[in-house]
């Protein structure tokens, strides 16, 4: 479902699946804020090859940064697929996430 790469201290989450839906929410949730129980994680979610997410998809992602919060981590986002990001926009999500398009660009930020 998920692959946790570590690059220094920082923490990649790449997909297996190109859809996060209800039907994978709570699991997406629970391997990701496992990441978060250290205090001041670094987390990039990379979301190329996924191509549709639904509203309880969103939920996650949302829930997600709320938990990176709350335990002083860092959660960015990068590579959304072009229907992603338009989706993103739409719900103004654009605003709420910080989003990359390029993975270098953003383990920059992080160092």
């Amino acid at each position: 479902m998920i692959n946790i790469e570590k690059r220094d201290k920082i923490n990649i989450i790449t997909f297996t699946v190109d859809k996060i839906n209800a039907l994978i929410t709570d699991e997406i949730r629970e391997e990701v804020n496992r990441v978060f129980e250290n205090g001041g994680s670094k987390v990039i979610i990379d979301l190329s090859g996924v191509n549709y997410i639904d509203s309880s998809g969103f939920g996650c992602l949302l829930s997600i940064m709320k938990t990176a919060r709350n335990n002083y981590g860092i959660l960015k986002f990068v590579n959304p697929e072009p229907s992603v990001m338009q989706v993103l926009e739409t719900l103004n999500l654009h605003t709420v996430f910080e989003i990359y398009d390029d993975l270098d660009v953003c383990l920059r930020t992080l160092r």
